[in-house]
């Protein structure tokens, strides 16, 4: 195949955007023509002329050098190995850069509301990754002239930019638990406040293993992650996820060491996580059970968790705040949760106690655990 450059542009419509999807007509054109078989099929399904259709192929044949499609007497058109390859890298470089493009879109919009409305509420969100949030974010525009800039971070990251004053609102997620002494705790702790920092509910979701379709390698438990030949996709560390996950091995006493892939295949969100599982680069991951449906995935729900929004006490009744809590506790965004599955809006904004919320924080950590979470912060303030 010749080089060819990559060039990214935007542009400005009436409507707002779904989410961080980007427009590609090639990719558009070989998803479609996979999905009906024919140009005549999907001239068809896309209000475009067959002429159209061809002359589109004809033209990425030439600017690719490679051909796209093959035909046979008597059977469908079908997309070229290279084709097919094509459009997982697409899918896979979309999943990976979906916080980023959100963010980028966010930071533009942000900028051009600044412009056109200086009476819009602007709120800096820093959140874990989730699906839900961007429709939050779209929803509070629309409905509450509160535009939300939203960036996506590991639940750590969230938080230490909202110490830091980099942010209004953190967004992060944990199980519900009660004792103390887990990794949650170890970490979650020096980032937490009582009467400092307000809890405000946001939404319960199902994390579990995301799988190929129909589970061909029967994977149910994260003790299946270890048989040999299963391949594992794990999340980076300092995210939520990476958390839960490293808590339920030492729950269930499954060495790390001995699943594939725990160390060096990472992904940075759920979206990019399943991308890599339906492409076939891995067997299973874990994340959202969300996530897993848009890929087509199987789906096997290991625990539920609490996804939190945190801010300063003081923060509590500015209006942005104000307006977002509004928003969570109404029933647009009851009926926008309803549509993602493994998703459901309990305690959806409510000011929640840190320690009511989190039974787990009033206990103390062992002082060996405290010891050493003093050592790790030394050690990185002299680096």
């Amino acid at each position: 195949m010749r080089s060819r450059g990559v060039h990214l542009e935007y542009s400005f419509r009436p409507e707002s955007q779904n989410g961080a999807d980007m427009r590609n007509p090639l990719f558009d054109l070989l998803s479609a023509l996979r999905e009906h078989g024919s140009i005549q099929k999907t001239a068809l399904a896309t209000g475009a002329s067959y002429r159209h259709v061809w002359g589109s192929l004809k033209h990425w044949e030439g600017v690719l050098g490679e051909p796209l499609v093959t035909w046979a007497q008597g059977q469908p058109a079908r997309l070229t190995p290279f084709a097919d390859r094509l459009l997982w890298a697409d899918a896979r470089a979309r999943a990976r850069l979906t916080p980023h493009i959100e963010a980028l879109r966010v930071e533009l919009e942000r900028v051009l509301a600044e412009a056109l409305d200086g009476t819009q509420q602007v709120l800096t969100l820093f959140a874990s990754h989730d699906l839900a949030l961007p429709l939050l974010r779209e929803r509070a525009s629309a409905e509450h002239r509160l535009h939300i800039e939203l960036r996506f971070a590991g639940s750590i990251d969230a938080l230490r930019a909202l110490s830091e004053g980099r942010c209004v609102v953190a967004g992060f997620h944990v199980p519900p638990l009660s004792e103390g002494n887990h990794v949650f705790a170890q970490q979650l702790k020096p980032l937490l406040k009582p009467g400092r920092h307000k809890l405000i509910g946001c939404v319960r979701r199902t994390q579990g293993l995301m799988v190929a379709r129909d589970n061909p390698l029967a994977l149910r438990s994260l003790a299946d992650l270890t048989q040999p030949g299963v391949r594992f996709v794990n999340r980076q560390v300092g995210s939520g996820t990476r958390l839960l996950t490293e808590h339920l091995l030492e729950r269930h006493n499954v060495r790390s060491d001995r699943i594939s892939g725990f160390a060096d295949s990472i992904e940075d969100s759920h979206v990019a996580v399943a991308a890599v599982i339906a492409s076939g680069l891995a067997d299973a991951g874990i994340g959202i059970e969300a996530a897993a449906r848009n890929f087509g995935l199987g789906f096997v729900p290991l625990m539920e968790e609490d996804y939190f929004l945190v801010c300063l006490r003081d923060a509590l009744e500015t209006p942005a705040v104000v307006q977002l809590r509004k928003l969570l506790s109404g029933p647009i965004w009851r009926n926008l949760v309803s549509d993602l599955p493994g998703y459901s809006t309990a305690r959806s904004g409510e000011v929640l106690s840190l320690t009511r919320a989190l039974p787990w924080w009033k206990f103390r950590l062992p002082k060996t655990a405290e010891a050493h979470k003093a050592l790790t912060a030394g050690a990185s303030a002299t680096r």
